[in-house]
């Protein structure tokens, strides 16, 4: 067992960004890679022009990787914004325009797993409000989700780096989880597992990957201290994943961690070959 068991796809929002974004599909390739996942990468455009996604979905297919996961609309990310589909008014609407374009890109790229982040809170809005509002748009991008064959990723963050989300917890998140499935029918909605940020909230790993790893639909790996690549904190992540394995988890590991200071390409001696 360990690493060398393990399906790892990179994140490209987050690793890679020192390249222009139609660059890094295959810069990820070049790394050894197969398989990427991406944030939205139009912060400002939910619904982008056309042109623009199809040189994306170009620039993925011809560096020979897969698409393995892809953000709905999310805000300003990286940034103040932790989602867009909790947030009232002129954000929710983004999102919901949204929900079909990005659809539809995965669909083109034959990628089966949206992730959507649910948004912090608002001063001066009820949280049952927004809560309200947050199934709504769940809903509508679970059915989205289904049309292509994909699941809809829900995912608990961290308190101290995002103080104003509201999923802050496995548990959290997973009774979301339970929510949109139970308003759908369609059983398609799973937990995002993100060690790094279960970690920043003091969470016992071992326990949540106990019960929750039947229930996830992905799982996201950085180091802690420092959202570095492992080895770089102290988080036993190999164990960890190992446990996830035989728990029967048998999908995607995303590495969503910073490559600190060099370039990303150096950011995977820790990989084995």
């Amino acid at each position: 067992m360990g690493f060398a068991d393990q399906r790892f796809n990179v994140n490209l929002s987050i690793l890679f960004t020192e390249l222009p974004l139609l660059e890094r599909p295959a810069a990820a390739a070049a790394a050894g890679f197969t398989a990427v996942e991406l944030w939205w990468p139009w912060v400002d455009a939910p619904v982008p022009e056309r042109s623009e996604l199809d040189a994306l979905k170009h620039a993925i297919e011809d560096a020979g990787v897969r698409l393995t996961g892809l953000n709905f609309y999310a805000g300003r990310l990286p940034g103040p914004d932790r989602g867009a589909l909790s947030v009232p008014g002129e954000e929710s609407d983004r999102f919901r325009a949204n929900i079909d374009v990005a659809a539809d890109f995965a669909a083109s790229l034959r990628c089966t797993a949206l992730n959507a982040l649910y948004g912090n809170r608002v001063e001066g809005v009820d949280p049952a409000e927004q809560d309200a509002l947050a199934l709504e748009n769940l809903v509508l991008a679970a059915r989205a989700a289904d049309r292509i064959g994909a699941v809809l990723l829900i995912e608990a963050l961290n308190r101290p780096e995002s103080p104003l989300y509201p999923l802050v917890s496995a548990p959290a998140a997973v009774a979301v989880v339970d929510r949109v499935n139970e308003a759908t029918g369609l059983g398609n909605a799973r937990f995002l597992m993100d060690l790094y940020h279960l970690s920043m909230n003091g969470e016992d790993l071992p326990s949540v990957i106990d019960r929750f790893a039947s229930r996830t639909g992905h799982v996201q790996i950085a180091d802690n201290p420092g959202r570095g690549a492992p080895g770089t904190g102290s988080l036993p992540l190999e164990d960890l994943l190992d446990q996830l394995n035989k728990a029967g988890y048998d999908g995607w590991v995303g590495l969503e961690y910073k490559p600190g200071d060099r370039p990303s390409a150096e950011a995977f001696d820790w990989l084995p070959r």
